[in-house]
């Protein structure tokens, strides 16, 4: 098998995983290498996301280091048997590979919390909406990237109503319910979408009141991907110049904490099939629809 040109995030988050599991148990990478019986050049392929590692030798290193888990193991090996290939593939040309990674992490994981300051959150928008968002005036050419940015982004959507869906919990800041991307029209129709979204057994939806001072603290959007094992979680942070893949532990579980104190200041979870009469104090649905009422 040849070496690869371009690893995928993932591909080198599991060349990086095989290097802390080899500098946990101490060794070398020769020695690591004579342990797992190969050469030490095909090791220092893999920790650099250029080559795979059979789940049999990945299991020889981490059997040296105590305190591995069975499900982190797992979960491990199977990162490292995957091609890296998928529906994404296809806009890899035409797109950062930041917005590939991310889809092709959606498509493994497990749960996905994300907070957004000023837009919907992608997995929810509608076409109309991603097309505003995306902006209008472009020549041919770059519409073209647009058009492809647009599909791209629907696509990812799709993951909400697979066959294994991951949780999906999502917290909006109000700020960005109440910005007119496209006009009234598309604002409308996202808003309802919303509604409809939350409908999933698998999403949950939250909004911030724009009057909170304690949201003030968490100043960019995120999300948190958490895959089978926890150990393997990364965070996206969106911020002024491009998007980032953040996997030191400390700093996730930071962020796996921020979101709990968001979910703490939000207001009780969107629930669409909820009686009036069971409403006894401001709730998410109570303030879309607040928002929504003079958009119609």
């Amino acid at each position: 098998m040849g070496l690869r040109a371009n690893p995928t995030y993932r591909q080198r988050r599991f060349g990086a995983e095989v290097r802390k599991l080899r500098e946990r148990a101490g060794l070398a990478v020769g020695e690591a290498a004579r342990l797992m019986e190969m050469h030490s050049p095909h090791l220092s392929n893999v920790e650099a996301g250029r080559t795979s590692l059979s789940a049999e030798r990945l299991g020889m290193l981490a059997h040296a280091v105590a305190g591995t888990t069975a499900t982190f193991l797992a979960a491990l090996q199977a990162m490292g048997q995957e091609s890296g290939r998928g529906w994404w593939s296809d806009y890899r040309k035409v797109l950062g590979a930041s917005h590939v990674d991310l889809a092709e992490q959606e498509s493994g994981a497990q749960a996905l919390c994300n907070y957004e300051l000023l837009f919907i959150p992608g997995l929810l928008q509608t076409r109309e909406y991603a097309t505003a968002v995306h902006g209008s005036g472009f020549s041919e050419a770059v519409r073209e990237v647009q058009d492809r940015a647009i599909e791209f982004r629907l696509r990812r959507q799709l993951v909400l109503s697979g066959e294994r869906p991951p949780r999906f919990h999502a917290i909006i800041h109000e700020a960005a319910l109440r910005v007119l991307y496209g006009g009234r029209t598309v604002m409308r129709d996202q808003l309802l979408r919303l509604i409809q979204l939350s409908r999933l057994p698998n999403v949950t939806i939250q909004i911030v009141p724009i009057d909170n001072e304690g949201s003030a603290a968490f100043s960019h959007p995120f999300m948190v991907i958490e895959p089978s094992a926890v150990e393997l979680s990364t965070v996206l942070v969106d911020q002024f110049g491009g998007s980032e893949f953040l996997d030191d532990l400390d700093v996730v579980t930071d962020y796996r904490q921020s979101f709990q104190r968001l979910s703490e200041l939000a207001l009780s979870p969107i629930d669409a099939e909820a009686a009036p009469e069971a409403r006894t104090r401001k709730d998410s649905l109570g303030l879309l629809q607040h928002i929504l009422y003079p958009l119609l």
